[in-house]
Order: C-alpha cells, then structure tokens, then sequence
C-alpha cells in the first residue's frame, strides 16, 4: 500500500509554510504522495472546516511542492472540471516536465452548482465534463493536430505542447457512488472515494473486480482519503473531530451499506470514513482497508491541522514505519 497526505490549503491553516515545509517533512518521513482538493469559488463543508473561504489553486500547489521534493508523487482528489480540459493539459504537461512524471488526476463532478453557475456551465452534465476531459486529455498528451467534438467541446488541428514527461498521466475518478466506481471501470485508471464506510467500500471494489474482469481489463486502483487524527490516545485524537457532523453526513448518504441497527450511531459505525485513535488503531484500521482492497490511502487531517507537523510526524514514525 502507498500512503499519501492532503494538503493543507484551504481554509485558516493554509499557509505557504504548512503547504512547502510539510511536504518535505512528508518525504522525508516515507510518505508515497501528497494530494490537493479544487475549487473555483470555495464554501467549506460545515461538518468539517470552519467558515474560511482561503483556496490556493491545486495545480499552483502540486507545481510548487514538486519544485521543493524529488520522489513523492503529487495527486489531485478531486479535481473539478470547471477548467477547459485545453487548459488543464497545457498545466499538466508543464508541471511533469518542470518537476517529473509524478503528476496523477483524479477528477471528480464536484459537490456545489453554484461554482458552475459563476462561469456560466450550470446547465451542463458534470459527470459528461469528467468525461470529456479523460479522452481529450488522453488524446492531447499523445497526438498532435487533435479534433474532437461532443456535446461539452470542441475543437479542430489542436497540439497542446509539452506533452506529459513519462508519458501519459493517470487518471482516476473521485468519487464514492457506485455510479463513481462503474465509471472508473469503463475509462479511468484508478477510483477514489473520499469518505466511505468499509462496508460500502467493500461492496464497490468486489463490484469494480467482476465489472473489470467482464471487460477483460486489471481493475483500477484502488485510494480513499479518511478524515484522520492520530494522538498517544483515543479520547485525545477524538477530541477535535466532529463526530455528530461524521455521523449525520453518513446518514445522509444515499447508496452507503449502513450498519445493522439501520443507522451510523457510534464512532465504531464510522470506520472507514474516519481513521481516530493511538498508532495502534490507526495500523488496526489500515489493515481493514489493506483487507478490501485499498492500494493507495491517504490520510485527510482537516481536523488536526493546527497540529499538522506532529502529525506528520506521529504517522510517520510509529505507523508508516510499520507497513515497510
């Protein structure tokens, strides 16, 4: 399993030390990758992040860690197709030849109307814009003198240049719907949900693995990115996190397995969707993820990132350690 970090930059704790000083620290603490979210027009989640529209843009973020690291691969989970798919190549292809074929993008249809309704998209189909952007980006990286048309663009005799170092870059779809995880089967390389309880995790993976073995294809990788805070104990590590916020969200969510009493209730009911304890648990709950499939974990600490070095820190030494 690869282990991977979201960054720090959005909301009050962005900063350029927190972004720059702790991507190194990850790299050199044996962390695989760092990863952005994106938004055009930012409105943090209310269950999560407190009321501060701070946004530094995630391909901006991704150039400059690379620019200060050597190995750690530099992902986006999820980014929003509010860009044209021209642009995002163009961006794509700098950032691989400044800095190395690290870049992965995972793409997502995006959560709020409101960020496409500013640029005047809000009629279009979200899900079709992820779409749109996997084969134009596939077919720029690779050809030159590109025409494509379909119902959300269209273009004649483009050549985007430079081309991806390395080749093509990867591309996943972000999301926990198992619309989301049918999707990655049919044209993504990898699949990402962001909050996901096991049991529903477990469900879409063997879901993945008979949809990707009909089609005769490897299933795509498998990451998810859990809300995570580690500390020497349990009730300490809990004590920031808003777990009446984690519960009422997994109530609400449509297509989650829920647990046998019919309802998420106890911390207990939120594994998966929340990684909260000693080094101990959180090696515990690794493990379940291992078990169901996940190749690619990366640790969400949107609630300890007042603390986010020592956390860094205490993952590093005392549970990635563990899994080398």
């Amino acid at each position: 399993m690869k282990f991977g970090l979201l960054l720090p930059h959005f909301g009050e704790h962005a900063s350029r030390e927190n972004v720059i000083e702790g991507a190194k620290l990850a790299e050199r603490a044996g962390f695989d990758s760092v990863w952005v979210r994106d938004h055009l027009v930012f409105e943090p989640h209310g269950e999560m992040e407190k009321p501060n529209r701070t946004f530094y843009d995630a391909l901006t973020v991704l150039t400059a860690v690379g620019a200060v690291t050597e190995r750690l691969e530099l992902g986006t989970g999820s980014l929003i197709p509010f860009r044209h798919p021209l642009v995002t190549a163009l961006m794509a292809g700098t950032i691989t030849q400044l800095v190395g074929p690290r870049l992965v993008l995972g793409f997502g249809a995006g959560t709020f109307d409101h960020e496409f309704e500013a640029i005047e998209w809000g009629g279009r189909d979200r899900v079709e814009l992820v779409r749109s952007n996997a084969e134009i980006l596939r077919r720029v990286f690779a050809e030159n003198d590109v025409s494509y048309r379909d119902a959300n663009f269209a273009f004649e005799n483009v050549t985007i240049e430079p081309k991806p170092a390395g080749g093509a870059v990867p591309f996943w779809y972000c999301g926990a719907t198992p619309r989301s995880a049918r999707l990655a089967v049919e044209f993504c390389d990898g699949w990402m949900p962001g909050r996901i309880s096991m049991d529903t995790l477990a469900k879409r993976v063997s879901t993945m693995d008979d949809l990707a073995a009909a089609a005769g294809r490897k299933r795509p990788t498998v990451a998810v990115i859990p809300p995570t805070s580690i500390e020497r104990t349990r009730e300490e590590a809990l004590r920031q996190v808003n777990v009446p916020g984690l519960l009422a969200w997994a109530n609400k969510a449509k297509f989650a397995v829920k647990p046998p009493s019919g309802r998420f209730e106890t911390v207990e009911d939120l594994s998966g969707q929340l990684i909260a304890g000693t080094p101990g648990d959180a090696i515990a709950e690794i493990e379940r993820f291992a078990s169901v499939g996940v190749e690619h974990l990366v640790f969400d600490f949107r609630f300890k990132f007042d603390r986010w070095f020592e956390q860094i820190e205490l993952l590093g030494g005392d549970v990635i350690g563990n899994f080398r």
